[in-house]
């Protein structure tokens, strides 16, 4: 399956698991009403998934490659430890425990970053700091003594939105030729 596809559709998983996570301090009809949104979301972005696979020559599958670089493990690696350590340290001496989903969208935006450069797709740095500036104000909010609603709101349920945007834009956009992507 082509990257474009797979990139979108962790994307959109992502999001909608950002939506249906960090939407419990929304009051309760707002909560289902965000929860069908972003289910409706992804399920467009699978259906536009599979148009695309579809319409897809299979020799791509094979230009492309499989599977994904040590590059990318070792970032996921970091990420994996940069979220356990900052949740440690937020929920224990900074005494911060709903900054936690700002923690989360800082990490998962930086980790856009070094993705955009393994994965030559530069709209990644755009994404990476948008998440990341939703999880920075989420942290300020917090040290503000803000509650929850609105750490939720900006940390969480906009960084799920974004994912969700990405990922349906990713399946729309027009795929650059194998040969431009790789050189680089």
């Amino acid at each position: 399956m082509p990257g474009q596809i797979v990139g979108s559709l962790i994307g959109a998983s992502f999001g909608m698991v950002y939506v249906f996570v960090n939407s419990g301090s929304l009051p309760t009809p707002v909560r289902w009403i965000s929860w069908l949104l972003a289910a409706a979301a992804f399920v467009a972005v699978v259906i536009a998934a599979v148009g695309l696979a579809r319409r897809t020559p299979a020799v791509e599958d094979r230009e492309v490659g499989r599977g994904f670089p040590k590059s990318y493990w070792l970032v996921v690696a970091i990420e994996a430890v940069a979220l356990i350590g900052g949740a440690q340290l937020l929920s224990g001496p900074l005494d911060l425990p709903e900054a936690g989903v700002a923690w989360v969208s800082v990490v998962v935006g930086v980790h856009f970053i070094p993705l955009a450069v393994i994965f030559r797709q530069p709209f990644f740095h755009w994404l990476g700091a948008a998440i990341a500036g939703c999880g920075a104000v989420g942290i300020v909010l917090a040290l503000l003594g803000s509650g929850a609603l609105p750490i939720d709101l900006v940390a969480g349920i906009v960084p799920g939105a974004l994912l969700l945007a990405f990922g349906w834009w990713g399946v729309h956009r027009s795929p650059e030729p194998v040969e431009q992507r790789s050189a680089a």
